[in-house]
């Protein structure tokens, strides 16, 4: 027995949320995906027992992304998760592991060990929040925090297996779509409270009213609106492939979408920042180790008030004065949009490759369907080539795309949302509509399900 398949069989000794007899459905899942984002606002309002403090701002609007909220039973959010990932995509991409994700056992080998991996990352990352200063635990108290924020991850693991399995789209998706819009229609609609007498932005907008109103309290929501527009466009963006179906050669078309590898990159980029940013406070102390950590921090930041500090600036200094100031951050912004770009590229083409959407898992699929390129022989070779004109190209672009949007709404959107965050929220929103509707057309037409299995 190998190493993997010791690996496998362990974690066939897990807990598992059992595949349910029949499909689910379109009431029961709605039911299922509501209990779970229910339990997952619970969790983010259940604070540890024996935290003295904790310094949940060093993770800033990445908190969001993570679906964490540090000092609650979610502090770890779905971290662990993300990084097991990450973590087997990479070994697995540079042969480290040797795992052939095109085969049904490969793959299921590989989601196997991924949840072994996020149960152990669970308990690792909660000692790093721990450990890290993250979180300050009272004296004596820090196995309980530890026990705590692991047992939080754990939870939110086992709710995203019932969301994949009884509910509509994932449990992660759910949760991070949930935990930013809970935040953006906050800071919009907060009323006054002692903690933030101002309130959000309309209250601070009402009561300045007749006392010159600052108008540029509303541009992040202009901007979000447009990101929305942006991401809806983008979703329709498509290149359609001829093919050819059944003996009668009944013509059709097999789309290519721009976002073709989705959001995915970018929610798989910013976990890894996240973590990244949690080994520079451990290892900032370290000689060389800690300086490369903190050039690699600095470089994985994001400077999510950039364009109203550079109006600021300007409007105050002058234009070439202003731009001198800010100098060092555009330059750091301009590092952090290069590394994004890089990340995602990289992650993209690994879940292509991973998730079954490469140019040969794709060709398969369309031969065992009857489907063939219209002018030339049936073969799944020639398919293959038609495809790797096209896939591997907008795989890049793609993730380009989600990189460049997520940055730039990062850096104007503020203190509103992360433009990263905007960016998961409606692409998830849109897949889960686009679910919905498949849902609904084949509960009205049963006969259309075979179509979509």
């Amino acid at each position: 027995m190998s190493f993997l398949d010791a690996l496998q069989k362990i974690s066939g000794y897990l807990p598992e949320v059992k595949t349910p007899a029949t499909k689910p459905n379109l009431t029961r899942k709605l039911i299922w995906s509501a209990i779970a984002l229910v339990l997952f606002f619970a969790l983010g309002n259940i604070t540890l027992w024996g935290l003295e403090a904790h310094a949940g701002e060093r993770l800033g609007q990445l908190q969001t992304i993570l679906a964490s909220d540090v000092g609650t039973l979610i502090s770890a959010g779905i971290g662990p998760i993300v990084l097991a990932s990450i973590i087997l995509q990479l070994s697995v991409g540079s042969g480290i592991i040797n795992i052939n994700l095109s085969d049904p056992k490969g793959r299921a080998q590989f989601q196997s060990i991924q949840k072994l991996l996020a149960v152990v990352l669970c308990f690792f990352e909660a000692g790093v929040y721990t450990f890290s200063g993250m979180l300050l635990p009272i004296p004596g108290l820090a196995w309980a925090v530890i026990l705590q924020v692991a047992f939080g991850s754990l939870i939110l693991l086992y709710l995203d297996e019932v969301v994949s399995k009884y509910g509509l789209g994932s449990g992660i998706g759910l949760f991070i779509a949930g935990g930013v819009s809970a935040r953006f229609f906050w800071v919009l609609f907060s009323p006054p409270i002692p903690a933030n007498p101002t309130g959000g932005l309309i209250a601070t907008f009402i009561a300045n009213l007749g006392f010159g109103p600052d108008f540029l309290l509303f541009l992040p929501v202009v901007i979000a609106v447009i990101i929305f527009a942006i991401i809806v466009f983008a979703e329709g963006m498509h290149v359609n492939i001829p093919i050819t179906m059944g003996t009668r050669g009944t013509g059709g078309r097999f789309p290519v979408k721009l976002l073709y590898v989705s959001n995915i990159p970018v929610i798989l980029a910013v976990a890894l920042f996240a973590n990244l940013h949690l080994w520079a406070t451990i290892t900032k102390d370290i000689p060389i180790l800690g300086q490369i950590m903190g050039a690699v921090q600095w470089a994985t930041t994001s400077q999510y008030n950039l364009f109203s500090d550079l109006i600021v600036a300007i409007g105050g200094n002058g234009f070439l004065p202003g731009l001198t100031l800010m100098g060092p951050v555009i330059v750091q912004a301009i590092a952090y949009i290069i590394v994004l770009i890089l990340i995602c590229i990289v992650f993209g083409v690994f879940w292509v490759n991973m998730g079954g959407q490469g140019p040969e898992a794709v060709a398969k699929q369309l031969q065992s369907s009857g489907m063939y390129i219209p002018g030339f022989r049936r073969d799944e070779r020639i398919i293959q080539r038609v495809l790797e004109r096209y896939i591997p190209t907008i795989t890049i672009l793609g993730s380009i795309f989600v990189a460049l949007l997520a940055a730039f709404g990062d850096m104007t959107l503020g203190a509103l949302a992360s433009g990263t965050g905007i960016l998961l929220t409606v692409g998830i929103i849109y897949r889960l509509y686009e679910e919905l509707a498949k849902e609904q057309m084949v509960a009205a037409h049963p006969l259309l399900g075979r179509l979509f299995k």
